[in-house]
């Protein structure tokens, strides 16, 4: 982490464990951060089942906030990388990026052990703006809102604001509804057919 890194604001702070031992508390505490929630997980169950002590963990990681904020920039990372995919499979065509992110939504959320998007979560679990974890929760949000805001617009819509603000509330409406119904006929498997007829209604 370059001087620069490391005077950044925490939730900015980039993913960069150096030793084999904070990999693994990193592995662990993703895992278990998604499972279970982050706030009912403490440190003595993250070393204890990554199988490293706890002065392991602080040498990598500041405090359990600090690895919070690293786990979510790379959860970050991970949603940005399929929403480039769906853009890169159709280049110059928003309207088909936007339906093959959505079909790509929708086949990851029947999934057993989908949870919906680990940044929503925590931004649910953590209503002071000024932690960490929603803090990194927040920028996420308000960069998607502003990029499909974009997209929209790339579309020629009639109010790229409104349905940019659309897509956002569908994607966030799989992420809940995916944990609140079991089996393959969850609700969100609806999204690709909303996604399409918000583009037709708007475009």
């Amino acid at each position: 982490m370059t001087k620069t890194d490391a005077d950044a604001p925490l939730h900015l702070q980039p993913y960069a464990p150096a030793a084999r031992a904070a990999e693994k508390i990193f592995e662990t505490a993703r895992d278990l951060f998604y499972r279970e929630g982050i706030r009912a997980v403490g440190v003595d169950e993250i070393v204890s089942k990554a199988g490293v002590t706890k002065p392991s963990l602080y040498r990598s990681f500041k405090s359990k906030d600090d690895l919070v904020a690293a786990v979510l920039r790379e959860v970050e990372e991970g949603f940005w990388d399929r929403f480039r995919s769906a853009e890169d499979a159709f280049p110059g065509d928003p309207k088909a990026q936007m339906v093959a992110y959505f079909e790509g939504l929708a086949a990851r959320s029947v999934g057993d052990d989908y949870r919906g998007c680990a940044l929503s979560n925590a931004a649910v679990e953590y209503p002071d703006r000024q932690h960490v974890g929603r803090m990194v929760s927040q920028a996420h949000k308000e960069d998607l809102r502003q990029r499909l805001r974009a997209k929209a617009a790339e579309m020629g819509a009639s109010d790229p604001a409104s349905l940019g603000d659309a897509f956002l509330l569908l994607i966030e409406g799989v992420f809940t509804s995916s944990q609140m119904f079991d089996g393959d006929d969850k609700p969100a498997k609806a999204c690709v057919g909303a996604a399409r007829a918000l583009i037709a209604a708007y475009c």
